[in-house]
């Protein structure tokens, strides 16, 4: 309960200034639909409604208040909005399949029952949209995992490519994902090349340079004693990297693989987003945007960030399991 208390409190702010906050990012909406709704407001044309400052028109206009928080499309929806439509196309979504008759009985239904398994494959769920988009995202995870570690393994080892390629790795991360997302997924399509990998390719670009940093400080992270001692034992090169720099920098590494596999997931919203893709939670976003559905953006949002978090406590827990076995934690 200690360490939950400081979570609980860091929540509730963020709740109480988000309500706070709905009420003025969706006040002008809400008076204009009370203006063309032939309400008593002050001013009395959208003209100069314009011109006057919001504070003026919500001291002005009190009785609009509750309309602003209860508005169809708002600009900021209000947080039990968002739950609602995340659980409506997750858990509701599963209970309405299994009254249809795709599973078990109203009153036996569980989380694992058929309803719940073909949930996944319904286009209109937020966790068939999270696969769409997990699925590029642990490939481009991989692929960037495993191009960072060899990268770093080759500066550490080769003085050539620690004062060329480290620049080169530092540059490429300058260029803004959204500027080379469209030309890569433009050029892959133009050769055949479409589906999975073109997405994570993407993922694995934004992931392989926190592995490659996170890695090369750990490979380097052992002591000139500690290389000294498996001198006088006659090591060769291999054992003293199994035996001490690749231990030594497990530590760096999970903790940059944590970092990667959010950027990776950024990452492959990102490619969602410029290919006008179908599924994913990037077409979640790209939809809601057209149609003005600001709470399905929200809830796309948030189970972008509930893969996430997701992501890195997995990661967290396999790091534990690992150092723990290592003798590197207790």
């Amino acid at each position: 309960m200690r360490n939950l208390l400081p979570i609980l409190t860091i929540v509730a702010v963020i709740l109480g200034l988000w309500y706070l906050a709905v009420g003025p990012m969706n006040f002008r909406l809400a008076l204009d639909a009370a203006t063309r709704g032939g309400a008593d407001v002050t001013p009395a044309t959208p003209d100069e409604q314009g011109q006057t400052g919001l504070i003026r028109l919500m001291l002005d206009n009190p009785d609009v208040m509750p309309a602003a928080y209860a508005f169809e499309r708002p600009r900021l929806p209000q947080p039990q909005a968002v739950v609602v439509e995340i659980y409506e196309n997750t858990i509701g979504l599963a209970r309405r399949c299994e009254w249809q008759g795709f599973g078990a009985e109203r009153d036996n239904w569980s989380p694992l029952s058929d309803g719940c398994l073909r949930v996944i494959e319904n286009r209109r769920s937020l966790i068939f949209h999270a696969w769409q988009t997990l699925a590029p995202t642990l490939l481009g995870f991989a692929i960037g995992t495993g191009l960072g570690i060899l990268l770093a393994v080759g500066i550490v080892y080769n003085r050539t490519m620690d004062l060329s390629v480290m620049p080169w790795a530092i540059a490429s991360q300058t260029i803004p994902i959204l500027a080379i997302a469209p030309m890569v997924i433009v050029v892959l399509n133009a050769v055949g090349i479409q589906g999975l990998l073109p997405k994570s390719l993407i993922s694995s670009y934004l992931s392989f340079f926190p592995v490659v940093v996170g890695m090369v400080k750990g490979l380097r992270s052992p002591g000139p004693m500690d290389l000294d001692l498996l001198r006088t034992y006659s090591a060769s090169g291999a054992q003293e990297f199994w035996k001490l720099r690749l231990p030594s920098s497990l530590p760096y590494l999970f903790a940059s693989l944590k970092i990667g596999i959010a950027a990776a997931l950024v990452g492959t919203i990102v490619a969602e987003l410029p290919t006008g893709a179908r599924f994913g939670l990037g077409s979640r976003l790209l939809t809601g945007s057209y149609y003005g559905q600001t709470v399905q953006i929200w809830a796309a949002l948030f189970m972008a960030a509930i893969c996430a978090a997701l992501l890195v406590w997995l990661i967290g827990a396999v790091e534990k399991r690992t150092l723990t076995r290592l003798g590197l934690v207790r």
